[in-house]
């Protein structure tokens, strides 16, 4: 098992759910934590869990992944003890709706696709160089059984999870060679804002997503995603898909009658 003590980790849409989940496990490893969302609002109390909860450092800032030039430039203005990245965890992505494809909105597609997938390789593309350069490094991204087999209503944000999938594995090909590793992380239902932020804030038409089961936790991919990256140096975890007992892929689960 390697230590993340003292690694520097960087974490995309790490405000919440998953993304705030990786950063607390990585804190409790001791990692310095570079972390980055739209919503900035809840960096300054999250920092003072995170340094009590272990982090050795907490650096933390706003980015937009779907705007290249603005990835590129927060990338390469980051201060100089910030700038040797160990670990990236491409976790900002979302999902917008449940139409047909033949109902969609516009404005939903370019954000799943300029979210999920752009903006996945806009933040490879800004980081990944100085990993190969300095001869170590790790990929982390967030795929979803969402990838693994379309649901009604999904054919978009499934396709975007589909692209992770593809990127993830050309990326480990491209980087056969240097001891830079790559991970794709992909969960099933996971309790979390998403379904909130899929349904514009209906809480109650969000919260109907759960009920009748167990979903995993954020917590639970946070596990999977630390695991990956401890494993000894020669180790690439290619892809780890998980789910709760009560999901067996995109459209199996068992739900139970109240």
């Amino acid at each position: 098992m390697q230590k993340l003590t003292g690694k520097i980790a960087f974490v995309t849409g790490a405000s919440s759910g998953i993304g705030e989940a990786t950063a607390h496990a990585f804190a409790a490893e001791g990692a310095r934590l570079l972390l980055a969302a739209r919503r900035t609002d809840r960096f300054a109390e999250l920092t003072s869990k995170l340094k009590k909860a272990g982090a050795q450092d907490v650096h933390t800032f706003s980015l937009d992944v779907r705007d290249a030039a603005q990835v590129a430039s927060a990338v390469d203005k980051l201060p100089e003890a910030w700038k040797a990245i160990d670990i990236l965890v491409n976790n900002a992505g979302l999902s917008r709706g449940l139409d047909k494809v033949y109902e969609g909105k516009l404005q939903d597609w370019d954000e799943m696709i300029d979210t999920n997938v752009k903006g996945l390789l806009y933040v490879t593309r800004a980081v990944v160089p100085g990993m190969v350069a300095r001869g170590s490094g790790h990929i982390v991204s967030m795929g979803s059984t969402a990838g693994e087999m379309t649901y009604p209503g999904g054919a978009v944000y499934c396709g975007s999870k589909a692209a992770e999938h593809a990127i993830n594995d050309g990326l480990r090909q491209d980087l056969l060679g240097t001891p830079v590793r790559v991970t794709s992380i992909d969960p099933g239902m996971v309790e979390t804002e998403f379904s909130k932020v899929r349904f514009r804030g209906d809480k109650e038409r969000a919260a109907k997503v759960y009920q009748g089961l167990t979903p995993l936790q954020a917590a639970d991919v946070a596990d999977a995603i630390l695991w990956a990256v401890t494993r000894p140096p020669h180790v690439n975890i290619a892809r780890v898909l998980l789910t709760s007992i009560d999901q067996a892929n995109s459209l199996l689960f068992n739900r139970k009658q109240a």
